[in-house]
């Protein structure tokens, strides 16, 4: 992988995004824009691909086939990316619920105790 990126680099790749982006702009798009993007280089591919005498792959051929990689890759990183980010918010919203249960169940345990009890708790402070 980190080969195609220097390639990509190297080469000056440009994918077709309104006009022609670089591979570091690949990054601020969203995964939604990259799919329109592979399916632009992919039908790209598959023109170049049609029956041909030429059974070997030319140079547009190995760029194509790089850039679709390079999508696909960056499209992955995004994927799991904001999945991640989904669970941990899963993760934050359960434990604010426990917290939250484990207060009102304090609440209740200290409602349960008599007046000479919560006297005896409380902590005075000489000012």
């Amino acid at each position: 992988m980190e080969k195609m990126f220097i390639n990509a680099a190297r080469n000056k790749y440009r994918f077709p995004f309104k006009g022609q982006i670089t591979v570091e702009d690949l990054w601020d798009l969203t995964v939604m824009n990259l799919d329109s993007i592979y399916r632009i280089l992919n039908s790209q591919l598959k023109t170049s691909k049609e029956d041909s005498l030429l059974t070997t792959k030319n140079t547009e051929d190995k760029i194509l086939e790089e850039k679709i990689e390079i999508i696909k890759y960056i499209a992955t990183v995004k994927q799991t990316e904001a999945k991640k980010k989904e669970d941990e918010k899963a993760v934050k919203a359960q434990n604010a619920r426990i917290r939250e249960i484990i207060a009102s169940k304090k609440d209740a345990a200290l409602l349960d105790k008599s007046v000479e009890e919560l006297q005896a708790m409380l902590v005075e402070t000489d000012e």
